[in-house]
């Protein structure tokens, strides 16, 4: 079992930054890879950024060039830097780890971006 606890959300002005942070604990040598998703009110969960074991980074449309992921192995944790936040940012994010046999979910943290 892996666990997961994002921080980092919150209020940020259109134009804005937040940097969201993922620890993982339990069984986190399973990991392969680390990502975050989002869900927007009304809608369904979206990939927004992945760090395949740390030598591939893959990216949805809307995050590329304004979002980076990064992901420090030895404290089991992943970053999403938002930089540039509009308001169609506006979600729950939610850390995602992938292991051979499942994946595993946060909580989620909410990202409120205000115009």
């Amino acid at each position: 079992q892996v666990q997961l606890v994002e921080s980092g959300g919150g209020l940020v002005q259109a134009g804005g930054s937040l940097r969201l942070s993922c620890a993982a604990s339990g069984d986190t040598m399973c990991i392969s890879a680390m990502g975050w998703y989002r869900r927007a009110p009304g809608e369904a969960r979206v990939f927004v950024a992945i760090d395949a074991d740390g030598e591939k980074t893959l990216y949805a449309t809307s995050a590329k060039g304004r979002f980076t992921i990064s992901r420090d192995k030895a404290k089991n944790t992943v970053y999403l830097q938002m930089n540039n936040l509009r308001r169609e940012d506006t979600a729950v994010y939610y850390c995602n780890a992938e292991c051979t046999n499942d994946d595993y979910w946060g909580q989620g943290t909410q990202v409120t971006v205000s115009s």
